[in-house]
């Protein structure tokens, strides 16, 4: 009897193991979803800190008029690009440090909707031209000093004429690291200057030049940099230029 029970039983489990099976018989994502975020005043791509600045965000609608959001980081350089989605209709819109393109008032109502509703599908690709906060340019290429020190001069202004969003500058930084990923949440702080609060604000429509900190930089090696500069807005993301290469002898 108890030979019998246990073949039973074994069969059992076969049977709701190979029923398992049948289950998980979808393909794997293989739709891409690619695109570039620029700043819609000078049409360059808008730079960024890699993995926590501008991202992407997509609202599938295909299953669910109430659906999960689900986001894609973007490069340093603006560009962003995910290469394992399903395919689907997609409302697409991008956050970091501009103008919202969805925007609600204090009821809920939405009063901007600048998002753009795609057929995600093989190889799709969504731009979004936005205005910055804040558009900071290099003047000039940062300088190797005769003391081993690097001056950088650069210029910030406004990158939108909407008086909602040119709250103060809290902080600016000449980020400095050793590798060209370099922001600030990746930056060498014993070389790093920054200014803060009224002498932030004040710096918009100025030239403004800044020195490396701690004396003459160790030599024989690279130094990657780039400024970085916020307004006291939402989640205080950075606006930036691009990345500076010097190389100390």
């Amino acid at each position: 009897m108890k030979k019998l029970f246990y073949s039973i039983a074994l069969s059992v489990l076969v049977a709701a193991g190979s029923s398992c099976k049948k289950v998980d018989n979808y393909a794997a994502p293989n739709v891409t979803l690619k695109g570039t975020v620029t700043d819609a005043g000078n049409g360059k791509s808008l730079q960024t800190e890699q993995g926590s600045g501008t991202r992407i965000k997509l609202l599938e609608i295909s299953w669910s008029s109430n659906p999960t959001p689900f986001y894609i980081s973007s490069y340093q350089d603006g560009t962003y690009q995910n290469t394992k989605l399903f395919a689907g209709k997609n409302v697409i819109s991008a956050e970091g440090a501009f103008v919202p393109l969805v925007q609600v008032d204090n009821s809920g109502k939405t009063i901007v909707d600048k998002s753009q509703t795609v057929d995600v599908k093989d190889v799709t690709t969504v731009n979004f031209a936005v205005e910055p906060f804040l558009r900071i340019e290099w003047v000039g290429d940062p300088v190797l000093n005769a003391d081993g020190t690097i001056t950088t001069s650069f210029k910030i202004t406004r990158g939108t004429a909407d008086p909602n969003f040119q709250q103060d500058v809290s902080d600016l930084a000449v980020f400095v690291n050793s590798n060209n990923y370099v922001g600030n949440n990746n930056y060498d702080n014993r070389y790093t200057p920054k200014l803060s609060g009224g002498d932030a604000t004040a710096s918009v429509g100025k030239t403004i030049s800044l020195t490396t900190l701690g004396g003459a930089l160790p030599g024989k090696r690279s130094y990657f940099i780039r400024v970085g500069a916020r307004i006291s807005y939402g989640l205080n993301y950075y606006n930036y230029t691009d990345v500076k290469e010097v190389k100390v002898p």
